[in-house]
């Protein structure tokens, strides 16, 4: 499925209907938004160019 044609309420509405979620209908709009906010910031990760020699840390130390 390509990015533009994805859609965030048919997402949310799918995704409760699986999980047999209760999503009241003023709670519906604030889900898609938060939705929509959680795409815009996975996009802006995955679009972020890794290195083909990148390894993975086995374990986060700060």
């Amino acid at each position: 499925m390509r990015r533009e044609e994805f859609n965030v309420g048919e997402y949310v509405d799918q995704m409760a209907l699986l999980l047999d979620l209760q999503l009241r209908d003023e709670y519906r709009d604030g889900v898609v938004e938060n939705f929509e906010r959680i795409r815009a910031i996975a996009n802006l990760v995955n679009s972020f160019p890794l290195p083909e020699d990148i390894e993975v840390a086995p374990v986060f130390e700060p």
